[in-house]
């Protein structure tokens, strides 16, 4: 009997409850309850499901037959799009689109309307733009009303709901029905949960379902109920198994009559459930310490897993917690003959046969395990007996028959969370028959799947036949191909799974979180909350797997988990799509709520609007529908939901309409209309039932009096081209509430989306006239009626009354009529280009040419008979009057006549225009129109023609023909092939141009005369120059004049030009440098014109100015430098740009002959403008470049006294500059004094002010010292080699002599240094005297921060003295070479008539001695410092030479590691370890012979040989001594010690005393290896 025969007859899985009957009875009587309306809104339940039950509820599933894994979806789907409907995106109605509404003017010009008050401005380029219809299209995404709460609940694109909530919070409201139904097994819990049935069977540890409920406990025994929850059988009592310890796993056969039980202690026990005294089969487990051969559980090892293998109740599969697992078939018992089991190890090793050699091994454990079972389809999996097995590590997918083989692996996914719980599960869905064929695979059956999960991470795999390529062989088992198709991942870890049904799978997380999952699309459709169950789980795994969580230092391991999940397995099964969970204290089982159930809760809760829009989603299937019970189906589904859904949305109305009559005036109800609207206008979408929306709906709201409610919630819905179809009453009413409220362009803007052909034209056509909806009425009029060209004739009529001055006309009307009537020329855009107006999309091509003809024929057509359009040849002329010839065009030029030369010129760009259209009328000749054949032949030439013949004076005035002169001088070189015109035509429109009316088109008639001056060459063009030099056209100008070589004309051009200055320099630089080829006349007139406007050149730019003529005409300077007059600031610039330029490459090409009178400019500015850089900028000049009379009064004005010392010593007059320098010192110790006596007598002095000063003071004093220095320096280098060097008789006499010039200036300068730090401090010593007193008679003060900043000043001025010191003291005691001389007394000498001088001025030496005291002070400790630092660099140098020098003469280092005579390593690696043990011995014997060897003099040989090389020469004596052993050749080793030469050469002791045996001459002694011993190499 097969399973699935057993499954059939079992029926639908009912289960009874002691006190209530089932859920589908109690809903029966609840219905019998309710009302008539109520019952209209109730649909049937659905049927539950199970594996063999695939008629009402799914349909076939989509395959994915990719081995790519899709991108991973988290628990949390993506949130809707926010909308409102408070706004719409259409352009509002007073505002004024880009040249699609033009503002009106007054009128002018008698009794016409002034076009070019009307016109775009400069700004807009007219002939640039394009047209745009005041409405835009209409975006993908328009703004819809919110969706109610529930319904935003219950969709499944944004359900938050589904999303698992880790941290408890209630942040959405929670919906009204139970996601599972949970009832609870009370008579069942009774007997496996009192206190009695604990005591005698134990507590429940795991549970197994199918026909009937298999408990296993921890006393061993297994119990099983059926279904109306009695308890049919004990098994176990009186047995073995009640001494094997507890359950810890169970399993019922395919045909449910046998159950299978494992044991805590290794023991697998298989009952017959008829007859439960006996087991029917025992596999014991096995002690290895007796027998380690032999496949099996061990001892003590307990059984997590276990299962029955197809259909036999003989054959299994089990696993442990060591991480092995077996397969296990019994043979047939024969009377007295017991079963024998043969078992099979298809998972894991057993620990005790590791070798020692082993890296240390991975614990492991079979975390999840289940064999395939049998569906009600046949599939060439089912007799393979495949085992799904997960462990820490992989998913092994193992076969059992014929033998035990793996068919599949895959490793521990990337995307896991390291260091998160770790936890796995696993669960086949067998092959079941299908009620349509998959659309996919074309299958009547469904594939096997197998879901797994590690961790957080769930992926779904599909197992498929191969075919194979070759013939097949007698019994070869099938080969098998697992596709993973899907995967998913969850907020947390995944400690069970479960399929409800072939596309719903039942997850539970480790915080127990049920989530319903999908299948095929991996979305979360609902999640519930499971803690209050208080399911059953168990720590089976975390004595195995400890170790493996606790090692997280080790890099591969750290990847894993950071605690292992408790086992839940046990606990959550699935049957029939029936969820069981096992307590610890109850039983419960649950149903998924179908869709009925959901909706019936919502109207039952009063969420009307929800419930609606629940219902549309199940019938669009946009929501869950598999889950729900619903078919994937489309017809089915719709039959199913269709009628409940009219139903529910009547209801609704009629409630809340009968409410809303007695509260009607409530402010909240607003919104809940809006809602109720957009909902059903959904519904009614959805189910493509217009009629019942605008006739049932809709007359709710209308006979409430709230019908704007309801237009302006399907307004979205029309914008979305959802909505295209809209009854005339409806129409009528949308345009009224909308035009009553000032929105005229929503309103226009819906009326483009809907379908014109099922309007009512004489209804649509007067509403929006009455409206001035003519956006509206112009789609209308073209779409359902194809004419293009009888409304244009409506908007011409309304500007018409502008130009009578007689009518009376309401301004505001007047101002609606011109806007309305200005939207012919966007209109005319888009047709004349293709594009339906206002919409912007594209018209077909035939239909868009016939168009394009009537509207040509509209406008180029006489009102008399018209000969074949004019190809070429002047156009014909006609008078203005009751007969005037184009009466539309003239129209339409006479309201604005530039818009419509603005649309023309984009019409132009279209290739309809190319030529006569043959190819359609011969396609068409029947159907088509004279006026049609007319448009087909009309071309630009054409066109323009008529534009020349109408547009003349005097009947248009240039206001409006110059715009007919841009658009000709625009278009004729862009279609040259297309337009010819004769000369005197463009003779005329070129003047014309110039000729413009006002400023405001200046720009855009001189880019038109550029245009045309393109292709253009008028026969007299110098004549036409006065002509566009008076309309300012300096582009054209310029152009003309650079092609006729009138150089001195262009740079005056340029001048003219003030809004590109920077063309003047560009000029000038392409027509002055030398490849230009100027004549020497152009030359000339060229700088006659830069001498003439000298002044606007420099007030262009200066610097640009200054480099362009130095550049090319450096002898203009003075000329531009005259022209600036009395701005010295500009003459700086202009002087600084020519004598330091900024660039590189301007210094190299700078003139190096500069004029004296420059320079000495310069510098006067310079003191001026920037003083700071003036010393720089003079020590760069050269001798005879400045005179010092001329710039010495603005050096000293300016304070700049470094660079008038320096210009002094350039000319010699050293003397006076150090006169100059130290009285400039004298001055800054002046200001210093006085600062320090404002401070003193300042009560609240200003700190931050002082100090700033202090500190540039001191700097100024220190950088005239640096001056001094150098001044003296170099004076002493100038006259060194002049003066004669004194003898050392004559140095010790001259100390008394008088001082040379040069050390008077050195004397001048330490003097006037010293006397400002004496003086300065001298005065700070005084005021702190002064203080001090008042302190001792006074209270104690603060320290006053003004002293700190003057003890930093003495210090910086005590630092100048010591470098000025130590400036002499280094010039004075250079040392001697053949350019400087030595003067060894002169610092003495300076020294001496220092003090001297200071004795005379000072009658007291005290602040003199201080400061000097200070400085000899740091010279001491200096000293020190040198002295000690020389120590000890000699200290270690010489330590070092000496280490270098031993390390020199250690020995030798030999070429290489290998004896020259028999090639055998010697040293280093691989040379063997006799050299350790010879090397100790050695050590030994020398510590020996070291008192004999000291004592044996040197002989002469080894003194000659030493000098031979770097080393010392080994003698007999040292060579013996690193013999080994007693002295022997060979020592231990057969080649003994090793010998090098100072050559470099190595050899083993005995290889080298074989060579000197064949080699010797003495009868083949080989004596001992004294001098005469050599290398052989060398001999």
């Amino acid at each position: 009997m097969s399973a699935a025969k057993d499954e059939a007859e079992d029926g639908p899985l009912e289960l009874y409850n002691e006190d209530n009957t089932n859920r589908e009875k109690t809903l029966e009587d609840e219905k019998n309850e309710q009302t008539q309306e109520e019952e209209l809104l109730t649909p049937k339940l659905s049927k539950s499901n199970g594996f063999e039950d695939e008629d009402n509820s799914f349909a076939s599933n989509k395959e994915i037959d990719s081995e790519d894994f899709g991108p991973l979806q988290t628990a949390s789907p993506d949130q809707e799009r926010p909308s409102s409907a408070d706004g719409s995106l259409s352009i509002p109605d007073d505002t004024p689109s880009l040249q699609g509404s033009i503002e009106s003017s007054s009128p002018g010009r008698g009794g016409r309307v002034s076009s070019y008050g009307r016109s775009p401005t400069p700004s807009l380029r007219p002939f640039d733009k394009r047209f745009q219809a005041r409405l835009s299209p209409s975006p993908l995404n328009s703004p819809r009303a919110s969706s109610p709460a529930f319904l935003n609940l219950h969709s499944r694109p944004s359900s938050a709901a589904f999303s698992i909530q880790t941290d408890g919070s209630a942040g959405s409201p929670q919906a009204p029905w139970e996601v599972v139904r949970w009832t609870k097994l009370r008579k069942m819990t009774g007997e496996a949960f009192s206190e009695v049935g604990k005591r005698k069977f134990g507590r429940p540890t795991c549970i197994a379902i199918a026909a009937s409920i298999a408990l296993g406990t921890s006393k061993g025994i297994i119990l099983v109920f059926d279904y109306n929850q009695n308890l049919k059988s004990i098994i176990g009592l009186g047995t073995k198994a009640v001494e094997s310890g507890s359950v810890t796993s169970i399993n019922i056969s395919a045909d449910h009559s046998t159950i299978a039980g494992g044991h805590a202690t290794g023991s697998i026990f298989t009952w017959e459930v008829a007859r439960p005294a006996k087991p029917f089969l025992h596999i014991p487990p096995i002690d290895r310490s007796r027998t380690s051969n032999v496949d099996g559980h061990s001892l003590d090892v307990a059984i997590l897993h276990i299962g029955f293998l197809g259909m036999r109740h003989t054959a299994l599969a089990s696993a442990d917690d060591k991480g092995m697992a077996f397969s296990h078939l019994a043979t047939r018992g024969m009377g007295v003959v017991a079963r024998s089991v043969k078992t099979t190890r298809i998972l894991g090793r057993y620990p005790d046969k590791a070798s020692n050699a082993d890296r240390q091994r991975k614990p492991s454990s079979v975390l999840a395990f289940s064999p395939l079972p049998l569906g009600n389809a046949e599939h060439v999996a089912d007799s393979l007996g495949l085992v799904a097995m997960l462990t820490p590590y992989l998913l092994v997918v193992v076969s059992t028959t014929p033998i035990a083989q793996t068919q599949y692996k895959a490793p521990r996914p990337k995307e896991v969370a390291a260091h998160g719980a770790m936890s796995a599960a696993l669960a086949w869905f067998p092959s079941v028959k299908l009620k349509t064929k998959d659309p996919t695979t074309l299958e009547t059956s469904s594939r096997v799947k197998l879901v797994y999960c590690w961790s957080n991470i769930l992926t779904v795999l599909d197992i498929v036949e191969v075919e194979s390529s070759t013939s097949p062989v007698k019994d070869e088992p099938p080969s098998l191909q697992f596709k993973p198709r899907s995967r998913w991942k969850a907020e947390e870890a995944i400690v069970g799974v479960q399929w409800l049904s072939r596309s719903v799978l039942a997850v539970l997380t480790v915080t127990q979180q049920l989530v319903i999952l999908e299948d095929n699309s991996m979305i979360v459709t609902d999640s519930s909350d499971l803690i209050q169950k208080h399911t059953y789980h168990a720590d089976l795994f975390s004595g195995q797997l400890n170790q493996l969580v606790d090692q997280l230092e080790d890099e591969e391991v750290a990847a894993m988990h950071g605690v292992v999940a408790d086992a839940f397995y046990i606990s959550f099964r699935a049957y029939k799509g029936r969820l069981f969970l096992l307590g610890y204290n109850e039983i419960s089982f649950g149903t998924l709520s179908n869709w009925a159930d959901r909706l019936l809760a919502l109207m039952e809760e009063g969420s009307h609007i929800a419930a609606i829009g629940l219902a549309t989603s199940y019938y669009s299937g946009e929501a869950n529908k598999v889950a729900v019970g619903l078919p994937e189906d489309d017809i089915m589904r719709h039959n199913l939901v269709q009628e409940k859904l009219s139903e529910m949305i009547s209801a609704s109305l009629r409630y809340t309409f009968n409410k809303n009559r007695t509260v009607q005036q409530k402010n909240d109800d607003g919104g809940q209309l809006e809602e109720l609207a957009s909902a059903c206008i959904k519904a009614c979408i959805s189910m493509e039932d217009t009629d019942f929306l605008f006739e049932d709906v809709y007359s709710y709201y209308q006979e409430g009096g709230l019908e704007g409610v309801f237009l302006e919630s399907i307004e979205p819905y029309i914008l979305n081209d959802e909505v295209s179809i809209i009854s005339p009453v409806v129409i009528k009413d949308l345009v009224g509430h909308y035009t009553a409220h000032g929105l005229n362009a929503r309103i226009q803007e819906m009326i483009c989306h809907l379908d014109s052909r099922t309007m009512d034209i004489d209804q649509i056509t007067t509403l929006c006239k009455k409206n001035h909806l003519y956006d509206a009425l112009l789609y209308v009029w073209n779409q359902a009626l194809n004419d293009y060209t009888t409304i244009l004739t409506d908007l011409l009529g309304l500007a018409e009354p502008q130009y009578n001055s007689q009518s009376n006309v309401d301004p505001s009307l007047a101002e609606l009529d011109l806007t309305s009537a200005s939207k012919v020329f966007p209109y005319l855009s888009y047709i004349l280009t293709g594009r339906i107006y206002p919409t912007g999309k594209d018209m077909p091509d035939d239909l868009a040419s016939l168009a394009k003809a009537e509207l040509y024929h509209f406008f180029f057509s006489g009102s008399s008979k018209e000969g074949p359009p004019i190809i070429q040849g002047s156009p014909r002329s006609s008078r203005s009057g009751s007969t005037a010839s184009f009466p539309n065009l003239r129209r339409i030029l006479n309201f604005d006549a530039a818009s419509f030369l603005s649309m023309l010129n984009e019409a132009f760009e279209d290739n309809f225009l190319n030529g006569p259209q043959d190819q359609m009328a011969n396609e068409t000749p029947g159907r088509l129109t004279e006026a049609q054949k007319f448009g087909l032949s009309v071309n630009r030439q054409w066109i323009v023609s008529i534009l020349l013949e109408i547009m003349t004076p005097p009947n248009y005035e240039p206001d409006d023909t110059v715009y007919l002169d841009m658009f000709i001088a625009r278009n004729l070189p862009k279609f040259p092939q297309f337009i010819l015109l004769p000369g005197h035509i463009l003779h005329r429109v070129l003047i014309g141009l110039c000729q413009y009316p006002t400023n405001e088109v200046a720009d855009d008639c001189q880019l038109s005369v550029e245009y045309l001056l393109s292709m253009y060459q008028p026969p007299d063009l110098i004549s036409l120059i006065p002509l566009i030099s008076k309309a300012r056209f300096y582009r054209v100008l310029k152009s003309i004049y650079r092609q006729e070589r009138q150089f001195a004309a262009l740079l005056k051009t340029c001048f003219e030009d003030y809004e590109n200055q920077n063309a003047i320099f560009d000029c000038i630089s392409d027509c002055l440098k030398p490849s230009a080829g100027l004549s020497e006349k152009q030359v000339k007139d060229f700088r006659g014109v830069i001498v003439e406007h000298a002044y606007d050149l420099v007030a262009a730019h200066v610097q640009r100015a200054a480099f362009i003529i130095n550049t090319y005409a450096p002898d203009l300077h003075s000329v531009l430098l005259d022209t600036l007059g009395d701005n010295d600031s500009a003459r700086f610039q202009y002087l600084q740009t020519i004598l330091e330029p900024s660039t590189s490459e301007a210094e190299a090409d700078q003139r190096v002959d500069r004029q004296l009178d420059f320079v000495e400019q310069y510098v006067r500015l310079m003191c001026e403008f920037n003083s700071s850089h003036v010393s720089k900028y003079v020590e760069r000049l050269k001798t005879g470049d400045l005179r010092l009379e001329e710039v010495l009064p603005a050096l000293e004005d300016s304070g700049v006294v470094d660079a008038a010392v320096v210009l002094m010593a350039r000319e010699g007059r050293v003397r006076e500059a150090i006169d100059r320098l130290t009285h400039h010192l004298i001055t800054l110790e002046s200001a210093l004094l006085g600062l320090i006596d404002g401070v003193d007598s300042d009560e609240n002095p200003d700190v931050g002010n002082t100090a700033q000063d202090g500190r540039e003071l001191v700097a100024s004093v220190q950088k005239y010292a640096r001056v001094g220095v150098w001044l003296c320096q170099g004076q002493i280098k100038a006259t060194g080699k002049t003066k004669p060097v004194l003898s050392r008789a004559k140095s010790a006499k001259s100390l008394h002599d008088a001082l040379s010039p040069d050390e008077e200036l050195w004397l001048d300068l330490i003097d006037a240094v010293v006397a400002v730090t004496k003086d300065v401090t001298e005065v700070l010593d005084r005021q702190d005297r002064a203080v001090g007193i008042g302190e001792d008679k006074a209270s104690p003060q603060d320290s006053n921060p003004t002293r700190l900043i003057f003890s930093k000043m003495i210090t910086d001025l005590r630092t100048t003295v010591q470098e000025t010191f130590t400036a002499l003291l280094a010039t004075t005691s250079a040392p001697h070479n053949e350019d400087v001389r030595r003067s060894d007394v002169s610092f003495l000498r300076i020294l001496r008539a220092f003090l001297d001088r200071a004795s005379l001025s000072s009658p007291s030496l005290s602040n003199l001695r201080a400061v000097l005291g200070a400085i000899f002070s740091a010279y001491s400790y200096e000293e020190s410092l040198l002295s000690l630092a020389n120590r000890l660099l000699d200290k270690d140098l010489f330590v070092h030479v000496t280490e270098a020098d031993t390390l020199r003469r250690r020995g030798w280092r030999p070429l290489g590691q290998v004896c020259e005579g028999c090639g055998k390593r010697v040293w280093g690696p691989g040379a063997g370890g006799y050299i350790w043990d010879a090397w100790q011995r050695s050590n030994e014997e020398r510590e020996t012979a070291q008192p004999r060897i000291e004592r044996k003099p040197s002989s002469t040989s080894m003194r000659d040989e030493s000098s031979k090389g770097k080393g010392v020469t080994r003698t007999e004596e040292n060579i013996l001594e690193s013999t080994p052993g007693d002295g022997k050749v060979g020592g231990d080793d057969e080649n003994g010690a090793a010998v090098i030469f100072s050559c470099r050469h190595m050899f083993h002791r005995a290889c080298l005393v074989k060579m000197q045996d064949r080699g010797s001459t003495n009868n083949g002694q080989t004596g001992g290896l004294g001098p005469d011993f050599m290398c052989p190499l060398e001999t």
